[in-house]
């Protein structure tokens, strides 16, 4: 049910009704409210011979502060928190023992959201066993918040049913290296990888990268892409228009819903490990790299290839 509260004004509009001798169904006409509201805020000042708008405001003010919860926090159980804190206790371990011991009851997210919030240990995240590396970091290399996001992606793409679906990503250079980096795709129902060396991360040779890549393939190999939302797929309106395909984007820090694509990422870095400079890959050497990857036999394919599966799709769409 949704209703509003009445504001200071309609109770100054009721003081003024009553004082005239309106009845409560005639001054709940005016307002616009059924006459019960107007029956229930008169009872509620019924032993004051006249209604005052700003005194059964503040009334009103005081009943919305009693009505809040005050929690579970006390400082009781704030001792006995810190306590286990400091003995290395992890907010989960804290919060069961104290359920099966007829403790408090308050659960291990409350603890966690209570510790950031510096209401314990002074926020000190040392205390925690992963240090508070799990909260999710700012995101610092740029990023774009327009775009369709993965929820609005067709079912039918996510049962990798149907070809034509890719997962988008690059591929850095080791850090202090250079600005040289691979676009990287995949399409989720063969698992074809391929990879494109590119100077740097922005969104032009992104554009570029993907159009060569596309423009390799028939019509209908690219029917929707998904990527993350780097700065480097800003390009993504540009893509849709000139080759007739959709791109969504996943949720923040949720690489699950491109698995594919990290997957394919991990292959590569057999080959091409964490640290290498791309600007220094030789095309040769990476070509050579995929098609060892895509002529792997995979379990997910009933051990065909990647290449044989992708060579299939494509004699269809032929």
């Amino acid at each position: 049910m949704s209703y509003t509260h009445l504001s200071i004004i309609e109770r100054s509009k009721l003081e003024i009704l009553h004082q005239q001798g309106k009845s409560s169904r005639a001054i709940a006409k005016e307002l616009g409210r059924h006459p019960s509201t107007v029956g229930r805020e008169l009872e509620r000042v019924a032993s004051v011979d006249i209604y005052q708008a700003e005194q059964a405001q503040n009334a009103y003010q005081d009943r919305r502060k009693a009505s809040v919860s005050t929690g579970k926090w006390c400082d009781t159980l704030a001792a006995s928190l810190e306590e286990k804190l400091q003995a290395t206790w992890s907010p989960e371990q804290i919060s069961e023992r104290f359920r099966t011991e007829g403790l408090s009851t308050v659960s291990f997210k409350t603890i966690y959201r209570w510790i950031y919030e510096g209401r314990l240990v002074r926020g000190e995240l040392q205390v925690l066993r992963h240090k508070g590396k799990r909260q999710k970091p700012a995101e610092i290399r740029g990023k774009f918040t327009i775009g369709r996001t993965i929820s609005t992606r067709p079912k039918a793409v996510r049962s990798r049913q149907t070809f034509g679906h890719w997962e988008l990503d690059t591929v850095v250079s080791g850090r202090g290296k250079s600005k040289g980096c691979v676009a990287t795709l995949i399409e989720r129902k063969t698992r074809l990888y391929t990879a494109i060396l590119m100077p740097d991360r922005t969104a032009l040779p992104m554009e570029i990268t993907l159009g060569v890549a596309i423009s390799q393939y028939p019509k209908g190999t690219f029917l929707t892409a998904t990527a993350d939302r780097g700065k480097e797929f800003a390009c993504y309106a540009n893509l849709e228009s000139t080759h007739d395909m959709q791109v969504y984007f996943a949720d923040p820090y949720s690489s699950w819903q491109r698995g594919s694509n990290e997957n394919g990422n991990g292959l590569l870095r057999e080959f091409l490990p964490k640290g290498t400079d791309f600007a220094k890959v030789q095309d040769e050497d990476l070509a050579h790299s995929l098609d060892l990857i895509n002529h792997r036999p995979r379990k997910c394919l009933s051990w065909r290839t990647a290449h044989e599966s992708f060579t299939e799709e494509l004699s269809h769409l032929a």
